[in-house]
């Protein structure tokens, strides 16, 4: 591992010059120069003082990076089953709750609604794939139907009933995750 290449690419990531690094850490301009160019190595103290001012660690910054799965399938999807409520919640992600949003794909028997979710930070998104639902927000109801989007901010109770005769699937999108 090149340290001073990768203090290099740090700093010009979060747009400091050397001397501002320089400034931040008490240390020289030159001495910035030579370690991002691996001519010279930092004793331990220093090391850490430069990665607090650029706003890491020793541990993130040895880290390994790990390849980020990008493709879930079949074998990734956890389902939860509420046949009384007449709906089923498919995870499609695992472990959603550490990212920005989770998707979900619910799907809904005639009849069928999904809880009852309290208010919340963020926006939440749904595209109706089959049938219609009725999505409830707060005291309203609104029709969705197959192929159209609803998108709201979730500042009131809200929740999809399938009203119809057919079996309703819509792709739900959270941010944050509130599934």
């Amino acid at each position: 591992m090149r340290i001073g290449e990768k203090i290099r690419r740090r700093r010009i990531r979060l747009g400091l010059t050397q001397e501002e690094l320089a400034a931040r850490t008490e240390l020289s301009k030159g001495f910035i120069s030579q370690l991002e160019r691996d001519l010279t190595s930092p004793s331990i103290a220093t090391l850490t003082d430069i990665l607090e001012a650029l706003g890491t660690d020793l541990a993130d910054f040895f880290a390994e990076p790990r390849e980020e799965k990008v493709v879930f399938g079949a074998d990734d999807v956890f389902v939860k089953e509420d046949l009384e409520a007449g709906h089923a919640i498919h995870w499609l992600i695992p472990n959603a709750q550490k990212n920005l949003l989770e998707p979900i794909l619910v799907s809904l028997a005639p009849g069928g609604r999904t809880p009852e979710d309290d208010p919340h930070e963020g926006e939440e998104f749904g595209h109706v794939l089959a049938g219609g639902v009725a999505l409830h927000l707060g005291g309203r109801e609104i029709k969705v139907r197959r192929g159209s989007s609803f998108c709201f901010k979730p500042s009131s109770v809200h929740y999809i009933v399938n009203n119809g005769k057919t079996e309703a699937k819509v792709l739900w999108v959270a941010t944050p995750p509130s599934f």
